[in-house]
């Protein structure tokens, strides 16, 4: 059953529930979901929220209306990426980048359910999800170079970790619009349905990951793979995955999931996320 939450008219996204899965909608249908540093502060706050709360156990991102996100909101004309320093000599944050970043750490899996097209920051704050379930008419614009700037909000590192580094060359810097055929042949898009089955499969996906694991082995298993994409040796991953099953292995988890599998019936985990997530890194 999925409920929302209270939204006041200045909100940018959504907040919903569907049991155990938060659902954030960006929600500003009629600028086709454009990108906005209200927007982004929303959405850090919100990943916030669902890493707090026990309850939820995975994230699902999408559009409200035809599109998942239009890229940056263009209105404010020539002057729209001139952003203000807050200190002198300071250059300001990317927002984009803070979003990415803070998807990055959740400590609960992401799924997107892309919706339509996404161009710009629209692609860009989907790639530290999970997966990503894409309609039939989705497209992805990676147009920074036609708009005389750059790949931004970490995308340059998470990028070739998804599709490899000649097609991530080959499509930022020819700008290019990709067809979601192309997108799914190079591994952007881990499956592709009918648009109006987009969601309630992103949701199914997001439980798939979700319905018989242990809250806290899952929120350490994210943070182990996306980090170790980017450690220098094998070793690194070692020293933490050997910290990970030294401080589970004295859990209340370990122990219900031993002895579920020896009594052959559905484990039930006590350990929370808020509470009992051993630091390992």
């Amino acid at each position: 059953m999925t409920s929302q939450t209270e939204q006041t008219a200045d909100q940018h996204i959504v907040l919903e529930r569907d049991d155990d899965v938060a659902i954030i909608r960006l929600n500003r249908p009629d600028r086709l979901n454009a990108f906005t540093h209200q927007m982004g502060e929303e959405l850090i706050a919100v990943f916030d929220e669902t890493d707090a709360d026990d309850t939820v156990r995975a994230v699902v991102i999408t559009g409200t209306g035809r599109a998942f996100c239009a890229g940056a909101d263009l209105a404010g004309g020539a002057t729209t990426f001139e952003l203000e320093q807050q200190e002198p000599g300071e250059v300001p944050r990317d927002m984009g980048g803070q979003v990415t970043l803070r998807i990055f750490e959740s400590l609960k899996p992401v799924v997107i359910a892309v919706n339509g097209a996404a161009a710009g920051v629209g692609v860009t704050m989907t790639l530290p999800a999970d997966v990503r379930i894409a309609s039939d008419d989705a497209k992805f614009g990676f147009v920074f170079a036609q708009r005389g700037l750059v790949p931004e909000a970490a995308s340059t590192w998470f990028l070739p970790k998804l599709v490899g580094l000649p097609t991530a060359l080959q499509w930022t810097m020819g700008a290019k619009m990709v067809p979601v055929a192309e997108a799914h042949e190079r591994g952007l898009v881990q499956q592709v349905v009918p648009k109006d089955e987009v969601l309630s499969t992103a949701i199914a996906t997001a439980r798939e990951m979700t319905s018989t694991t242990a809250p806290v082995s899952v929120a350490l298993t994210r943070q182990l793979l996306w980090r170790m994409a980017g450690a220098p040796s094998p070793w690194d991953a070692h020293r933490a995955d050997s910290k990970a099953i030294y401080y589970r292995g004295t859990m209340d988890d370990v122990a219900e999931g031993v002895t579920s599998f020896l009594e052959k019936r559905p484990a039930t985990f006590s350990d929370r996320v808020s509470t009992d997530l051993p630091d390992i890194f």
